[in-house]
């Protein structure tokens, strides 16, 4: 057993944080890519 279970718990939420924040990094560039071809088209 771990003799530190705060420890863990502390890992799994930052293993958490860092890929919600990579996902929303990636949503934000889907959108600006979607937003660039839109006005591209427009021209």
């Amino acid at each position: 057993m771990n003799p530190h279970p705060e420890d863990e718990l502390l890992r799994r939420q930052r293993e958490r944080a860092r890929l919600m924040a990579w996902l929303l990094g990636a949503f934000v560039i889907l959108l600006f890519l979607i937003t660039v071809a839109k006005i591209g088209l427009n021209k």
